[in-house]
């Protein structure tokens, strides 16, 4: 594993890569929410036998549609660039990190594969009960894809269930189990999908704003805005719990992603929370500056949240960078110094290996195994790179909160105004539901900014930096194949955007 890069075609790598994870998590969350809401949809016009009901149903599947297509599309590329641009990583964590993958693809995809036809084509050629049944399968299936998805990623933020192969260079599963109950792969995938039926709700509820405004099509409106009120809602509640759930995990396995989006400098005992500020964007580990220009901290909050104690020590970057002794905090510096004797020992084991010396392999081995635990830390140049980018995590923090609270809120007031029948007169509560979407968006992408941005420089906590996961490539090859992405993410979500805006314009077509 040589340490020999090009910074250029890191950051290059690492732009690539975002960019298609943010393309494609504009559809994601709208097919994991609307699935279901087209389930409970359908639920009710099988229950019912009212028509209006299989009118509104069918047309909220067809955005559905549309949307699950494009999905995966680009679902596809992002898969395609582990193998591109992070050559190494797909070596190194293959057997840990492809299983999830492949489960997804074996199972959930077929789940939905199997029943996504009879749910779009099978309306007048099979029963009512099993057509219900198909698009409850394609829910199932849409969120079981979610969920293995999820738990790779979870194994990257906290790397369980597995063991470093010396010989090979590969880390391999042990324990699969571990893998898929780890504490941050459940509560990334309920946060994440609660999180995703939220905006959902909020797409159903923007888009019934838009018909109540124009007086179109106002009795759907006001039935589609009532269940994905409630569906929203409750989705929304589970999400600020299961977020508390999330921030837990953090505090154990990811101390620094915490402190990075609190803006904790230095460690406190009764740790407050902040609750809105502006970064000092000029502070730096070790130095004497404020770490905010402004802030409005919730006095002790910190503390009970990150460790369920009140009064209790959060270390800050300055902490976790050059160690804490009295609070029993090891830093980077000294992880560092742990690290590089891993790697030298592997590197010994090699030589070791290649001369046959069977006694000089053991005692490496030995020395390896002590020290593994921070092999990643062996590759950092300074213990300064340790730290996140502290603004754009607490940013992005603040703001999915924020939104998230206020979509919360709107959602109450939809349901007690829809209840009433009292929604066509309300002028400013429309106009706000209008752009509800876009919000819930803006909010779905920043709680991934966070977990992503949180979590540099690793692409596996604490054993594999970016630098050692990254092909050998040249920037500008990477850099080419950067625009060409965007170009043509552009082009599908502009078609997608076209194609919606003419169906949700078109309305909801009479039914037999």
């Amino acid at each position: 594993m040589s340490v020999q890069f090009d910074p250029e075609m890191v950051n290059w790598a690492r732009a690539q890569f975002a960019l298609t994870a943010m393309f494609h998590w504009i559809f994601v969350p709208l097919t994991l929410g609307l699935s279901f809401l087209c389930a409970f949809f359908e639920s009710i016009y099988v229950r019912t036998g009212d028509p209006s009901w299989k009118r509104l149903t069918k047309f909220w599947m067809k955005l559905f549609g549309i949307n699950f297509a494009i999905g995966v599309a680009t679902g596809i590329i992002l898969e395609f660039e582990f193998g591109t641009n992070w050559s190494n990583y797909s070596w190194m964590v293959g057997d840990i990190f492809g299983a999830p993958l492949a489960i997804e693809g074996i199972v959930a995809f077929f789940l939905e594969a199997t029943f996504f036809a009879v749910m779009f084509f099978g309306w007048d050629r099979v029963s009512r009960k099993f057509h219900l049944l198909s698009t409850w399968m394609v829910a199932i299936g849409s969120n079981l894809s979610a969920l293995w998805i999820l738990v790779a990623n979870g194994w990257m933020q906290f790397p369980t269930g597995m063991k470093f192969n010396p010989d090979t260079a590969r880390f391999e599963m042990q324990n699969v189990f571990d893998v898929i109950f780890s504490p941050v792969a459940i509560s990334k995938f309920t946060h994440t999908t609660s999180s995703s039926f939220m905006l959902a709700s909020m797409f159903v509820i923007t888009v019934s704003s838009w018909f109540l405004l124009k007086k179109r099509h106002e009795e759907l409106a006001r039935r589609s805005i009532i269940v994905a009120s409630v569906f929203g809602l409750l989705a929304g509640l589970i999400t600020a719990a299961t977020g508390d759930e999330a921030a837990y995990a953090v505090a154990r396995h990811q101390p620094m992603k915490l402190a990075a989006f609190e803006g904790l400098w230095q460690g406190e005992e009764g740790a407050g929370l902040v609750g809105a500020g502006i970064i000092n964007p000029e502070k730096r580990p070790g130095d004497s500056q404020e770490a905010f220009s402004f802030e409005i901290r919730v006095p002790g909050l910190l503390s009970l949240l990150a460790n369920r104690e009140a009064g209790s020590f959060v270390p800050g970057i300055n902490d976790l960078v050059y160690g804490n002794r009295q609070h029993g905090v090891t830093g980077v510096k000294e992880k560092m110094e742990l690290g590089k004797k891993a790697v030298s020992a592997l590197a010994a084991y090699k030589q070791a290996q290649k001369q046959g010396d069977s006694q000089a392999m053991a005692r490496a081995l030995e020395e390896f195994s002590h020290y593994s635990a921070n092999l990643g830390y062996g590759y950092l140049k300074s213990p300064e790179e340790a730290v996140p980018p502290v603004a754009i995590s607490f940013y992005a923090f603040h703001l999915m909160v924020m939104l998230g609270t206020f979509l919360m809120l709107l959602c109450a007031m939809y349901l007690l105004l829809g209840i009433k029948n009292r929604l066509q007169g309300n002028t400013l509560l429309l106009a706000a539901g209008l752009f509800s979407f876009f919000l819930a968006l803006a909010a779905s992408q920043a709680g991934w900014v966070v977990a992503e941005v949180g979590r540099q420089p690793w692409a596996i906590q604490d054993l594999l930096p970016v630098t050692v996961a990254r092909s050998n490539l040249t920037a500008a090859t990477v850099k080419t194949t950067f625009f060409m992405f965007l170009l043509t993410f552009t082009l599908l979500l502009v078609a997608e955007v076209k194609i919606m805006l003419t169906q949700i314009r078109k309305g909801p077509e009479e039914v037999k």
